[in-house]
């Protein structure tokens, strides 16, 4: 079987090597990182409501993450034809403001006792936006970008699964 190539790099147009390359990246890239994303999320959320009490996380973080979340659901809440994100105000940012709201609260004793090296994940989570980017925005990545994403998310998956164990509470989707 022959490697995928991205089809920017073939000679001539053809439909066929564009979608090659889109089912490659789809199978083999583009679930990871729904997965670390949508995990992402869920831990924050997780982690934040049980400091902050159940229904007023939201309410703690940085007002211009709160402002943009707004203006995302106000895009579509003006378009109800297309599907929405999710109900949670987190679902309108990206992995750059998620990874500003865990920064932000990384001090609190919770999280540093859940995650005593918080700092390295969110520069793990910061070094990954570009590659994540580049996939996101219909990209093929690199091979090294690959590995990359790779081993990211069986270390991400290895945190998560460690949280459930030694988490005080139940994770939850927001």
């Amino acid at each position: 079987m022959s490697r995928i190539r991205d089809f920017r790099l073939y000679a001539t147009v053809a439909i066929e090597n564009v979608d090659r390359s889109g089912k490659n990246v789809g199978k083999a890239v583009y679930w990871k990182l729904y997965a670390i994303e949508n995990l992402y999320r869920i831990i924050v959320h997780s982690i934040l409501s049980t400091v902050f009490y159940p229904e007023d996380w939201w309410e703690k973080i940085d007002s211009t993450i709160q402002k943009k979340a707004e203006r995302n659901k106000l895009d579509y809440l003006a378009r109800p034809w297309h599907t929405s994100p999710g109900n949670h105000p987190i679902y309108f940012v990206g992995l750059t403001d998620i990874n500003r709201i865990a920064n932000a609260h990384s001090h609190l004793n919770l999280v540093i006792q859940l995650i005593p090296d918080i700092d390295k994940w969110v520069g793990k989570i910061e070094a990954l936006r570009l590659p994540r980017n580049v996939v996101a925005h219909m990209n093929f990545p690199s091979v090294s970008d690959r590995k990359r994403i790779d081993a990211f998310y069986n270390e991400f998956k290895s945190l998560f699964v460690g949280l459930q164990k030694n988490s005080p509470f139940v994770f939850s989707s927001p």
